[in-house]
């Protein structure tokens, strides 16, 4: 089976909810990464097997097809669209990966794009049992959230899933003000030392992420009401916000990276993707990450860098518990808590992260992981090249 490589990656700043990206479809400024990302990695374009990327609360519709397009890429190149919610680009590097270990084409652009900011309403239809209930709640028939368990139509429901592990697992507001103060502290770091610059592209008046505050403390944490009512812990520090962006990585086979004389920066060695309870969603993340390390007769030890998506900061409470002695090898450029989360394009940004990640630690294997809604998690594993 061929090996699998990744040949470069570009992404777009993370911009804010009705930020400088807002006014931009997504697939827009995702044709924007394409272009960008194959112009610096000099891989031709009519040898491109397909472009797979992620998307959650775009307009439907094969969105990744009309982005290539967009991008000008030849008619002749396949394009689909990915929906596993938050973690759909990672699915879609995942897929990518398994075509070409397959020998299904030796070349991919994987990753994806989202604007929360031009999310749409949707409406069932009449006949669906569900607009009644909808309507009941006073939304007349719409909804922005998808159904994602059986018996959950609230609109709320990522919430109160992460609301009910803080409360199974008795985590306190202490415990996630620490997570949320370190991210945006070593996010703003990373920032003045520009660690990112070269792997994003500026679009437009949007040059940089919107979302790290060089100035949070303790005293604003203390200031936040709770976003459930009183006597729960969940604000709007502790849960990350919403977000616009894209992000796009290019992997090719060893033969193909060869043939057309591509340096590679990595080799993708696994993936995996899992499930869980879908009222506990922000488990995912752990649960898969564990499930790729078995599979690989791995152990979180054996890892130089570990980036999780931080949906939430109980998600960073409960891999320290655990592993207290690698935090250090954890998100140590911050996380979503600081940068925000643009649903469909996360998991490429992860995949950004960890590399410079593994380049901070000199080398070495690094694995990344993101739940989804739903009670799902997608898991890459990498050695740097």
């Amino acid at each position: 089976m061929e090996k699998v490589f990744l040949a470069g990656g570009l992404r777009t700043p993370i911009a804010l909810r009705r930020g400088g990206l807002s006014k931009i479809r997504p697939e827009a400024f995702g044709a924007a990464v394409i272009r960008a990302l194959l112009s610096r990695t000099r891989c031709p374009e009519g040898s491109l097997s397909g472009v797979i990327a992620g998307n959650a609360v775009g307009t439907g519709g094969n969105i990744a097809r009309l982005m290539a397009l967009m991008a000008g890429l030849p008619v002749e190149v396949p394009a689909f669209t990915i929906d596993m919610q938050c973690a759909s680009a990672a699915a879609a590097i995942s897929t990518a990966y398994a075509k070409i270990r397959s020998g299904e084409g030796g070349c991919y652009i994987a990753g994806g794009m989202e604007s929360a900011s031009l999310q749409p309403l949707r409406v069932y239809a009449r006949q669906d049992d569900r607009s009644a209930e909808t309507e009941a709640a006073g939304v007349s028939g719409g909804y922005y959230t998808a159904q994602f368990a059986p018996d959950d139509l609230r609109q709320q429901t990522m919430l109160y899933g992460a609301e009910s592990v803080i409360e199974a697992e008795q985590v306190t507001k202490e415990e996630m003000d620490a997570w949320v103060l370190r991210s945006h502290q070593r996010a703003a770091r990373a920032a003045e030392r520009e660690i990112f610059s070269d792997v994003i592209l500026p679009i437009g008046p949007c040059a940089e992420d919107e979302g790290v505050h060089t100035r949070i403390s303790q005293r604003l944490l203390d200031r936040l009401p709770p976003v459930l009512g009183k006597g729960t812990l969940l604000n709007a520090a502790n849960a990350c916000r919403i977000n616009d962006g894209a992000a796009f990585v290019l992997l090719v086979s060893g033969s193909f990276a060869e043939k057309y004389g591509l340096p590679v920066q990595a080799e993708l060695i696994g993936t995996a993707a899992f499930g869980c309870n879908p009222s506990e969603s922000p488990r995912g993340a752990q649960r898969t990450a564990e499930a790729l390390l078995h599979r690989q007769g791995l152990s979180f030890g054996d890892l130089s860098a570990i980036e999780f998506n931080e949906a939430f900061a109980v998600i960073d409470v409960l891999f320290a518990r655990r592993y207290p002695e690698l935090v250090e090898r954890y998100n140590r450029f911050g996380g979503a808590l600081a940068y925000g989360h643009p649903y469909g394009a996360s998991g490429a940004i992860l995949l950004l992260q960890l590399l410079k990640s593994l380049d901070a630690a000199g080398g070495g294997l690094g694995l990344l992981s993101i739940a989804g809604a739903g009670g799902l998690g997608e898991a890459i594993l990498i050695k740097k090249a």
